[in-house]
């Protein structure tokens, strides 16, 4: 009988450890299933140009992998049982329950409302591909002179404010965060972005508290803020499936995990990507983000295809190198940070920066598209001990 390995989810983390694990293990030894939702696969670092009207690459998941082994299943995951090794599953042919050997688990992350009123009700977001669409059609509504109100300081809140002000520059676009904007940056990078924000006719309300969210608007403790459409981009947070189980999970709800990327209360599970709360160099705490997501599955599938056939399991502290954002389709800015993802005073800005930040995005998708293209196969055959730590052989 073969291992069933079973991967939740084809975000970034998912799809690159479902390839990875491809092309480390032999395929008459294992099962590799991939569930994912959607049958596609989707750059949700470009949600904010989808939204913003521009056509994106359509990745079947089932073209992806054909010919890998990976056995791709488009299913809804409503529920995980770590103990009987379970997944229960809504796909194309209904209820289903399928059995694991070995779990990775990479389900991502959706938007956070922080209990914030009429967030559910009233405001957009780019946290997946359908929600992005939603926003597009709603932008495509509106006439000129209507005011879009982003909520949130981060990445994303500036791509997505950027990119719309680039693309309607007959809107009124503004953004309002609870702190300030981009003030994480380097004083270089933080002037380029005012400079951005000028150009562009973007107004900044920073300290602004976001307190109700309305059809017309937000309100903050200083005032309504008005808006035809308000876009909500104020931070993310894992789904709730993990946090049902038995597994040790932290206290917003993400798998707890050791420098393997295992979960540290059930050895038979992995967690990548934003789902997983693993450390980073100097002992902080990965945040979330494709930045994250990418070696996190590198070192998840090369643990787990280590630990199965008998090899040496790496374990190295995941660090930074760089923080890209892109400022419409014609600008952007990359910072260089250190490993714990502290800023230095080395950034690239306007036009190389864009460059940098297309290319970085493009090979990524191209890789993940690719999955056996990029490094050698060589495929090992599994251990077997009957037991969750395979004893290390020499091949």
């Amino acid at each position: 009988m073969k291992h069933r390995i079973v991967v939740l989810g084809a975000g970034y983390a998912g799809a690159i450890t479902a390839g990875r694990l491809a092309k480390r293990l032999h395929r008459d030894d294992v099962e590799i299933t991939l569930v994912n939702a959607d049958p596609e696969f989707v750059e949700r670092v470009r949600m904010h140009q989808l939204a913003s009207g521009q056509d994106l690459p359509v990745r079947p998941l089932r073209e992806v992998y054909a010919g890998t082994g990976v056995q791709v299943r488009t299913a809804r995951v409503t529920g995980v049982d770590v103990d009987r090794k379970t997944v229960d599953l809504i796909g194309e042919h209904g209820a289903e329950t399928l059995g694991y050997d070995n779990l990775v688990y990479a389900l991502g992350s959706t938007i956070a409302d922080y209990g914030i009123p009429g967030v559910s009700e009233y405001a957009y977001h780019v946290a997946g591909k359908q929600a992005a669409l939603r926003l597009r059609a709603r932008l495509h509504e509106l006439a000129p002179g209507a005011r879009v109100l982003i909520v949130g300081g981060g990445l994303t809140s500036i791509e997505v404010a950027t990119e719309i002000a680039e693309t309607r520059r007959d809107l009124e676009v503004a953004i309002a965060a609870r702190g300030g904007v981009g003030d994480w940056l380097d004083e270089k990078a933080q002037r380029h972005l005012r400079g951005a924000f000028d150009r562009l006719g973007i107004a900044v309300h920073e300290h602004a508290d976001i307190t109700r969210v309305e059809a017309h608007g937000a309100l903050t403790a200083a005032g309504e803020l008005p808006a035809e459409m308000t876009v909500w981009t104020a931070g993310f947070t894992v789904h709730p499936i993990a946090a049902a189980t038995t597994l040790t999970v932290s206290d917003t709800g993400r798998i707890v995990v050791d420098g393997t990327l295992r979960s540290v209360s059930h050895p038979d599970v992995y967690a990548v990507g934003d789902a997983a709360y693993a450390e980073g160099v100097g002992g902080k705490p990965l945040r979330m983000g494709c930045a994250t997501a990418t070696p996190m599955a590198w070192l998840g599938a090369d643990a787990l295809a280590a630990r199965l056939t008998g090899r040496k399991v790496p374990e190295t502290p995941i660090g930074y190198a760089t923080q890209c954002i892109s400022l419409g389709r014609r600008d952007g800015i990359v910072q260089k940070v250190t490993p714990d993802d502290q800023p230095t005073s080395t950034v690239i800005t306007g036009w190389a920066g864009a460059r940098i930040k297309e290319l970085i995005c493009a090979s990524t998708a191209w890789s993940i598209s690719h999955p056996t293209m990029l490094m050698p196969s060589r495929r090992r055959h599994l251990v077997a001990t009957g037991d969750l730590e395979p004893r290390f052989v020499t091949r």
